[in-house]
């Protein structure tokens, strides 16, 4: 079996002798990690903007900021676990729209449609796919940066608690969950 060589201690550790004296100096601003792993995994997305927790709509201001990130919209208003399943795709699906093909003014007035229908249906989660842009002119995706707005601001706002993008297997980056009031909250 190897061994790997000893480390030479630095000239303040064998000047002093006292090495923990010079670690415990080195690590007096370290915070304990809460992480139950043991480390902390980067941030991958910036904090969740979304509409304030009074019923009826939102402000300007957050109005604007979901519009701007749709991704995660309203999901401060959710309790952690709901949060959580909607994230990870664990609330089942009950309807689905594909915008594929549809001009941005036909795929808002299809949303709010299928919201309304879904929501009067008793529906609780359903899947928009409004695609990623990758066939559009010039690149633009068109729907995808119309979708947030659409759902913050647009005639379906008023039913919609929550969306986030989906999981690659219902879509990914060009689908959002959208979890929606309940017929009576609206």
């Amino acid at each position: 079996m190897l061994r790997r060589p000893a480390a030479e201690p630095d000239s303040d550790a064998r000047r002093s002798g006292d090495e923990a004296a010079l670690f415990r100096e080195a690590a007096a601003g370290a915070v304990p990690l809460r992480d139950a792993r043991g480390f902390v995994p980067p941030r991958k997305k910036p904090p969740l903007r979304g509409r304030p927790a009074e019923a009826g709509g939102a402000s300007s201001t957050t109005a604007g900021a979901a519009a701007d990130d749709p991704e995660g919209a309203g999901l401060r208003e959710l309790d952690r676990r709901t949060r959580r399943r909607l994230r990870r795709g664990e609330i089942p699906v009950e309807a689905r729209l594909d915008l594929h093909g549809l001009r941005a003014s036909e795929a808002e007035r299809a949303v709010a449609r299928f919201i309304a229908s879904a929501t009067a249906g008793g529906r609780r989660c359903v899947l928009v796919v409004h695609g990623r842009g990758l066939n559009s002119p010039d690149g633009n995706a068109v729907l995808k940066e119309g979708i947030g707005s659409w759902l913050t601001q647009g005639a379906a706002h008023r039913q919609v608690l929550a969306f986030c993008p989906a999981l690659p297997r219902d879509g990914g980056e060009g689908a959002l969950y959208v979890l929606l009031r309940r017929a009576g909250k609206v």
